[in-house]
């Protein structure tokens, strides 16, 4: 009785324990590394939003989890999940390598 609920649940275990360090493991890593970035940011700090939309930070409200952008046409106000982490990060790369 043991050896055939052992070996019927082995292939399951195996497929969660995969499941789980492919895909969910990664998920969490990167969703806590947007919420420390998020946290991160700062007045003058230069970001790109995932619309696609440059600007530098002009005030943050913590409490309301929004941020107010300024851009070449004006300032609007975004949710500071709306930032990409990746393509900021990028941003900020190719702007210092520019100014060398």
């Amino acid at each position: 009785m043991d050896q055939i609920l052992g070996s019927g649940m082995l292939p399951f275990l195996l497929l969660f324990v995969v499941l789980y360090l492919f895909m969910i493991r990664p998920q969490l890593k990167r969703q806590k590394m947007e919420r420390k970035f998020q946290k991160e940011i700062s007045k003058g700090s230069k970001v790109v939003m995932t619309s696609g939309i440059h600007g530098k930070i002009v005030d943050t409200n913590d409490t309301e989890g929004t941020v107010i952008i300024e851009t070449q046409a004006g300032r609007i106000k975004f949710e500071k999940s709306a930032i990409s982490m990746e393509m900021s990060k990028r941003f900020e790369k190719n702007t210092e390598i520019q100014k060398k």
